[in-house]
């Protein structure tokens, strides 16, 4: 048995599943329903996938009880099949491999203290009293500046760059691109209106199993650091300002952009190409969710789903509707006023009734 394949017992064992089926079934990959095989593990988390498990050639399927009765081969029976799936990926999942340094060496300060079990490839320069925790996998190529800190078992794929000072929390993951830690974006008119730089002189924080995406910016504080919570996932393109506050397994979507000094709350949602800004400091309270594209410009301190932005449509169509969008606010007080007349007329009415 080789490290990506496993029987259905085992299976079983390791997603705290029962099993249905034999327990000796060799299961040597994951694949969706319409595309998995006799030795593909799939599941059923969607009550619109029934039919597709119908025909489904799996060789086993992780399913919740109430579906059972629908599926005649191996399974795995959970309450949750989505995160028991979610489970199963990471067994299946293979390290990414890291090239030997032979082309161009690492360049790592002598004050720099690298665990003996880290993974260093080609190309990467490692500043001066910067720490590199144990079983850390630095890709080709990435740039750890001066007095940065890099827990256990963290993963920083190729051209990653941190910039002096930066703290990474065990086992994150940072993909491709990002940049971390680099100056927030301060400056102030002089007298004759020139902008003048603010010095950045906090850092960034970054908690324990973070996923940070490809291309993503993180500014460091100004004065105190930006701080990324514990599980926190962040998807691709985002931009997070400096001294921002994210609290611990929020999820971030690709394009997000997050001005600076913003709070957000424990187990948020900024689905894709939201904005958070406004005149002032804004805080998300705990358990909040931002639809996609949508503008926050005030602090929301009640939980819930929030949206905002105009929705698509015939390009005509919407022209018309965006140049009456103007017209709004004098529709409304005519419409007011109409009312307060039409009240006015019933009293009238009701006096000569009377």
């Amino acid at each position: 048995m080789t490290a990506s394949e496993y029987t259905l017992e085992h299976l079983a064992r390791r997603l705290e599943a029962r099993r249905v089926g034999p327990p000796d079934l060799v299961i040597r990959g994951v694949a969706s329903l319409a595309d998995a095989g006799p030795e593909h593990l799939s599941h059923l988390s969607s009550p619109r996938y029934r039919t597709a498990l119908a025909s489904s050639a799996a060789g086993a399927v992780i399913l919740a009880p109430q579906d059972l009765s629908r599926w005649s081969g191996a399974a795995l029976v959970v309450d949750r099949p989505y995160l028991t799936y979610a489970r199963a990926t990471r067994l299946f999942a293979q390290a990414r491999p890291i090239s030997p340094a032979s082309f161009r060496p690492p360049v790592i300060d002598a004050a720099a203290d690298v665990a003996d079990s880290a993974i260093v490839a080609e190309g990467v320069i490692i500043g001066a009293r910067a720490r590199v925790g144990a079983r850390v996998r630095l890709h080709p190529y990435v740039v750890i500046g001066a007095d940065c800190e890099i827990g256990d078992d963290v993963e920083l794929m190729p051209h990653v760059v941190l910039y002096p000072g930066v703290r990474i929390g065990a086992r994150s993951i940072v993909h491709a691109a990002a940049v971390l830690g680099s100056d927030g974006f301060g400056f102030t008119p002089d007298e004759r209106g020139r902008l003048e730089p603010i010095a950045q002189l906090g850092g960034l924080l970054i908690g324990a199993d973070v996923r940070i995406g490809a291309a993503t910016t993180i500014d460091r504080g100004a004065l105190g650091d930006t701080v990324i919570g514990d599980g926190v996932k962040i998807d691709n393109q985002v931009q997070i300002g400096h001294n921002c506050q994210i609290g611990a397994h929020t999820v971030i979507c690709g394009c997000v952009g997050i001005v600076g000094s913003t709070t957000i709350g424990r187990h948020c949602v900024l689905a894709g190409g939201a904005g958070i800004g406004g005149d002032g400091p804004i805080t998300l309270c705990d358990g909040v969710v931002v639809s996609g594209m949508t503008h926050v410009s005030a602090s929301i301190d009640t939980p819930g789903v929030y949206s905002g932005g105009v929705l698509h449509g015939p390009t005509r169509q919407w022209k018309r509707n965006a140049l009456r969008f103007g017209e709004l606010d004098g529709l409304a007080r005519r419409i007011a006023r109409l009312e307060r007349q039409l009240a006015a007329a019933e009293d009238q009415m009701t006096e000569k009734n009377a």
